[in-house]
């Protein structure tokens, strides 16, 4: 049953409890040394090649099961061509790997509204705490949902891991982990190899451990997808850009450059909705993005209106 059709969890549960169970067993059976038989279980067994009994029987009790990660996949590569050209050269410009512009792929599909049931927002979803080291959130504004911004800083955050852990296996992992869990891990067993296989401290669990492997599967697949998907990169809007002199309403900004609401929050997404609930004022000195229009710039109709009544 489609995934994305009304009670599809539902009706979908016992299939999918099926197939764990299916793959529990032939990794049990395996275990006990029993050889493969049909091409499934010839295919497991190349997989898991080389693992020890114990760790076979440690597989098996972390079996998982999703449908719908094909499609949501897919759906994220084509979101990626609105932003994945210009976060490459972000992370050129910092002399970091371009490679790192995939990682959105394992923390939002790419999806620049994305938040997690913990907070994490954004793009790159960020946390509030390391979010404000590089960016500016408040009742306000929250950068982390400019997918250019957010990516500024996650090249920063991604340079000091690096510089922290001394190579990326650990600093990719750090970025799910932590930098200071990551490089207490470090300390305790040496290599990200000893740390993947050994190390089970605090919050370290499946998620984290399976961090950078997830990233390499994203990239990989995505490099596979983008020729079909990606043969013309998606354009943005052109904007124009006006530096505001003073605090300002919505009211003020729908008035004076007669726009609408869903517009200054396509064009602006770190806006908060208590903003364009009236609630709240865009601060001075915000560079607030409009539609780019033939007739008349933003910055003639300053001129021309705002001078008489400023905002």
């Amino acid at each position: 049953m489609d995934y994305l059709k009304p009670g599809a969890a539902k009706a979908n549960k016992p299939l999918l409890d099926e197939a764990q169970e299916k793959y529990k067993a032939i990794l049990i059976s395996l275990a006990k040394g029993t050889p493969p038989f049909t091409q499934e279980e010839r295919r497991i067994a190349a997989t898991m090649k080389g693992l020890r009994q114990s760790q076979l029987v440690k597989a098996s009790e972390s079996v998982r099961v999703q449908i719908g990660q094909k499609e949501r996949f897919r759906e994220g590569v084509l979101r990626s061509r609105t932003h994945l050209p210009e976060i490459k050269k972000i992370f050129r410009s910092y002399n970091l790997p371009e490679e790192l512009a995939y990682l959105p792929h394992v923390e939002s599909s790419f999806n620049p509204d994305a938040r997690s049931k913990v907070g994490a927002s954004g793009l790159w979803q960020f946390t509030k705490s390391t979010g404000k080291e590089y960016l500016r959130i408040d009742g306000t504004i929250d950068e982390r949902h400019d997918p250019i911004l957010a990516s500024h800083a996650a090249a920063k955050f991604l340079k000091r891991n690096h510089s922290v852990l001394g190579d990326w296996p650990l600093a990719l992992t750090a970025y799910n982990y932590g930098t200071a869990g990551m490089a207490r891990a470090k300390r305790d067993k040496g290599s990200y190899e000893r740390i993947f296989q050994e190390y089970d401290e605090g919050y370290f669990k499946f998620a984290s451990r399976n961090f950078y492997s997830e990233f390499l599967a994203a990239l990989n697949s995505a490099k596979k997808l983008e020729q079909p998907l990606l043969s013309r990169p998606q354009t943005r809007p052109s904007v124009n850009t006006v530096r505001l002199s003073s605090q300002v309403s919505i009211d003020s900004i729908k008035r004076h450059f007669k726009v609408d609401g869903k517009t200054i929050k396509a064009l602006n997404p770190t806006i908060e909705q208590s903003f364009l609930d009236g609630k709240k004022q865009l601060p001075k000195g915000y560079q607030l993005k409009l539609p780019a229009t033939g007739q008349t710039s933003p910055e003639q109709l300053v001129s021309a209106e705002l001078k008489k009544r400023p905002l």
